[in-house]
């Protein structure tokens, strides 16, 4: 996959994942964009750890917004304690 086209995945699963995410998240362009493609990776990892994905598969688009959301949430307690 290109870095373009990881870039414009990881913005629309960045934006999905804040749309469907409860809650006030003020985050700028770069960092939904960070945000989706971090999912993207956390749902790979973590599939290919639960054995759902072979390894080296890339997740696909509903692996990577749960992903999305996983790191969001994260991203909300780390945020709120500094």
């Amino acid at each position: 996959m290109s870095i373009i086209s990881m870039i414009i995945i990881g913005f629309i699963v960045g934006l999905i994942a804040r749309a469907i995410m409860p809650g006030d998240q003020k985050l700028g362009f770069i960092l939904t964009v960070l945000l989706g493609i971090v999912g993207s990776i956390v749902a790979g990892y973590l599939g290919s750890f639960t054995g759902w994905y072979a390894p080296g598969e890339g997740a696909g688009w509903i692996g990577s917004i749960v992903g999305a959301i996983i790191v969001l949430f994260i991203y909300g307690i780390v945020a709120k304690k500094s």
